[in-house]
């Protein structure tokens, strides 16, 4: 029988705010952790899968155990992106709705810091904060710490590079006595070492939802293709889901690039995003897709990392990514809070003999995904074809006389046989346009 989260011990404040938010029945991992929060004090290594609820796992607990009348920061949260940051920070903010005397603080890189060292100024009981500008604020001494009792490492697997080089000026300015709560999605060996480094030897370990670390309720699936059909590929797959909305991931910023501008030139709803844009362009398309303004975003890795939308009912990996550990972070952005999700991974012939390497890594197992035929490739780059010309605005500065001499060509047809016309024409000219495609691959070839 699922508990509630009052038997977990939250308050009747907390309870409040997240019935508010449709939050009723805790998830496994919030089960597991908040009451060892609340009632132990020992340090935490929490491992779940991304979706699962973690941030309601150490934020409520975290909110109950806040003391108002200390002014000092009490807990430190740090978070591998400032997209995550912001995420992290909202959501306790949604939490402690009814707690309003509690005061937190994001402070994240990609934005200016003076603004963020004014707002330290004031009453802070927790910040939010990424590991390159936390480890900025420390060494401008624009940030007091000392006094914290809380430290909290979300997706730590994520973080480890840029824990690297602002973890140990952090860890300084810490108190020795605070209590650290790692969460993380994945154990690599780096992770084991932090936790054997910055933790103390009377860690809890606590497992959740990970009987299959693929993510239980995705769909997981492949298709091989040869380079030259990729796109194609991709396109008949993405004009399937119209109206859905999904993530594709690439591997590199200049392949995510490219994709964007060939799925604006299909007139898919959709946008880039990747470490190389502004904090600004990035903030704007991430609010435009979190609203449903654009379909599909394209993007890396990292960059996608704090996407906690609900709706996004399927993944693409255009490329097959390096390791285990980033297919379990992609495939998680979808089937999010329990709903059903679909990840498509497409490889080409030599990548093929990797799937089973994943498939027992994960425990999970890949089923193909039945590739378009040439003509259904051919009637979707057609229907391309059309929505482009459907959504395309009409030019106000062609001139009346020359449009009357078109509509003079036009005017004897009925619709049915301009459609007919402009059909065949289609036909014919990208008939010409793969010809000469395959003379020009001939080409290369000898």
């Amino acid at each position: 029988m699922s508990k509630h989260f009052s038997d977990l011990g939250i308050s009747t404040e907390l309870q409040q705010s997240i019935t508010e938010l449709q939050i009723s029945v805790p998830t496994d991992i919030q089960e597991k952790v908040i009451p060892v929060i609340l009632n132990q004090k020992e340090d935490i290594v929490a491992l779940a899968k991304t979706g699962t609820g973690k941030t309601a796992a150490f934020g409520l607990p975290l909110l109950q155990l806040i003391d108002i009348e200390n002014t000092d920061i009490q807990a430190v949260i740090l978070a591998p992106t400032r997209e995550l940051g912001q995420q992290i920070h909202s959501n306790l903010i949604a939490f402690a709705k009814y707690n309003p005397e509690i005061s937190i603080a994001v402070v994240c890189g990609g934005i200016p810091i003076k603004p963020q060292i004014e707002r330290l100024k004031t009453t802070t009981h927790i910040v939010v904060a990424t590991p390159g500008r936390l480890a900025d604020l420390v060494e401008r001494k624009a940030i007091n710490i000392k006094n914290s009792s809380y430290f909290i490492l979300d997706e730590a697997d994520e973080m480890l590079s840029a824990l690297k080089e602002g973890l140990d000026s952090i860890i300084k300015e810490i108190p020795k006595k605070r209590r650290t709560l790692l969460f993380t999605a994945t154990m690599p060996g780096t992770i084991k070492q932090m936790v054997n480094n910055y933790m103390s030897k009377n860690v809890v370990q606590i497992e959740a939802d990970m009987e299959t670390v693929g993510h239980q309720g995705i769909d997981h699936q492949y298709v091989v293709v040869e380079p030259i059909e990729k796109l194609n590929v991709l396109l008949h797959f993405l004009n399937s889901r119209e109206g859905e909305r999904g993530i594709i991931f690439c591997k590199t910023k200049a392949a995510v690039n490219k994709l964007a501008k060939n799925l604006a030139i299909h007139k898919f709803s959709s946008g880039a995003l990747h470490g190389s844009l502004t904090q600004g362009i990035r903030d704007r398309i991430m609010g435009q897709f979190r609203e449903g303004h654009i379909d599909i975003l394209v993007a890396t890795d990292l960059a996608a990392r704090g996407i906690d939308v609900k709706e996004i009912s399927y993944v693409v990996n255009y490329h097959l990514p390096d390791t285990y550990d980033a297919y379990v972070h992609r495939s998680g952005r979808t089937a999010r809070a329990g709903a059903k999700g679909f990840s498509l991974t497409i490889i080409q012939q030599e990548e093929k003999e990797e799937i089973p390497e994943f498939e027992k890594a994960l425990d999970i197992i890949f089923k193909p995904f039945k590739k378009a035929d040439a003509k259904s490739i051919e009637e979707n780059n057609g229907l391309l074809w059309a929505k482009k010309i459907f959504k395309t605005k009409p030019n106000r500065e062609i001139s009346e006389e020359f449009k009357a001499k078109i509509k003079t060509i036009f005017h004897h047809l009925t619709k049915e046989e301009l459609v007919d016309k402009i059909l065949a024409n289609y036909i014919v000219e990208n008939n010409i346009t793969t010809e000469k495609k395959e003379v020009l691959k001939k080409k290369k070839k000898k």
